[in-house]
């Protein structure tokens, strides 16, 4: 059979069409990959928060929650590098969860020297599952009964000023504090030590002793239960009283409230990426050895790469301690981009750079690539 050249050129264009189709397929397929696992089962999550975990160590605060009125100023810049669907790595409690709303991450490491952090961590979870709504989240949270006429649409100020007008529940918090232990050792079958489960109880005897005005120093008094997750000491963190319930009602400096508690959108984002097992808890030392590289061996892993580091005031103590290079040495192992960013707390503006002044009130973004880029290798 005589092929015509009219024939030839039509069988050309068919090829090039389908190889042309199967080429969009592949990248689309390539595209829509996730860059981390839709989820993590429970021996996945306790394993990697586990063996990426380092030794606790001696910090001279607990850190229940955090000092930093102004923390959200940094979001509307942030937003407009940091990529969304990447993943985020922060040190302390709740902060990282504003910032997680804002961002919204596939996945998240939260990195803190206190195995007491963890034990926080461990908490907050349980109370994102078992809680359906804001409001039923923090009655769990400061075990106060919820008042009425609360509602989706009710805003953080509407939320906590019903809630610092209600007395403690002795009753609720017994049932809360059982129903979290349970939850994490029954649902997740997670192996709590002795010292997990203290660790729970002493940081909700807290919530519950001080409720929504609890701030940054209540657990240094003489009624608060000792420190638990650390090598002794007692708490020292100046004399800022900042609440929790201010914390939740701040805004990001242009009006627009922004805390995890602001809306139901920001609070839903959270409880399914705890359900999903994808915000991991880790100890470890900044300067340390292994937690950050190990968190950075998991994710080049998967294909993943960092959006955001928060690092609070951690800097100033890596300073203090000889600590930055092996610091910055670590970072320069994570996956990370031109896009990536730091977010600090306080008067550095960047590891090697001069003060800037502002306190625990000042916050800045850095590059994460630029200031890493001479620790390649190390």
């Amino acid at each position: 059979m005589v092929v015509s050249p009219d024939m030839q050129s039509l069988h050309s264009l068919k090829a090039l069409i389908l190889a042309t189709l199967l080429l969009a397929c592949s990248l689309v397929n390539h595209a829509a990959a996730p860059p981390v696992p839709a989820q993590l089962t429970d021996e996945q999550f306790w394993q990697l928060s586990s063996e990426s975990s380092e030794q606790d160590r001696y910090f001279r605060s607990d850190n229940l929650l955090s000092n930093e009125l102004n923390f959200q100023y940094v979001i509307p810049e942030l937003l407009k590098t940091a990529q969304q669907g990447r993943v985020y790595m922060g040190v302390g409690p709740e902060q990282n969860f504003t910032y997680i709303a804002a961002i919204k991450p596939a996945m998240a490491f939260i990195v803190d020297i206190r195995h007491g952090n963890l034990d926080v961590h461990l908490m907050y979870k349980a109370l994102f599952e078992m809680s359906a709504t804001r409001a039923e989240f923090v009655s769990r949270l400061f075990s106060r009964k919820q008042p009425a006429g609360l509602s989706a649409r009710s805003t953080a100020t509407e939320l906590f000023t019903a809630y610092l007008k209600v007395e403690p529940s002795a009753e609720l918090f017994a049932t809360n504090l059982k129903a979290v232990v349970d939850h994490l050792k029954t649902k997740h079958k997670f192996p709590l030590s002795a010292g997990d489960e203290e660790g729970i109880e002493w940081a909700m005897s807290n919530y519950y002793r001080y409720g929504p005005s609890i701030n940054y120093n209540s657990s240094d008094t003489s009624a608060a239960p000792p420190i638990v997750g650390a090598d002794g000491g007692r708490r020292g963190g100046g004399g800022n009283f900042v609440t929790y319930a201010d914390l939740m009602m701040a805004d990001d400096g242009a009006r627009q409230e922004r805390s995890y508690l602001a809306n139901d959108e920001n609070f839903t984002f959270l409880k399914n990426l705890e359900t999903r097992n994808l915000l991991v808890p880790v100890v470890g030392d900044f300067g340390g050895p292994k937690a950050i590289r190990e968190v950075g061996k998991y994710l080049k892993s998967n294909g993943a790469m960092v959006s955001t580091f928060y690092l609070s005031n951690v800097e100033n103590y890596l300073n203090t301690d000889g600590k930055t290079e092996a610091f910055l040495s670590n970072v320069a192992t994570l996956p990370i981009d031109e896009s990536s960013r730091f977010i600090r707390t306080g008067g550095n503006r960047g590891f090697g750079g001069g003060g800037g002044g502002g306190g625990m009130n000042s916050t800045q973004l850095g590059n994460m690539l630029e200031e890493t880029r001479g620790y390649r290798g190390r």
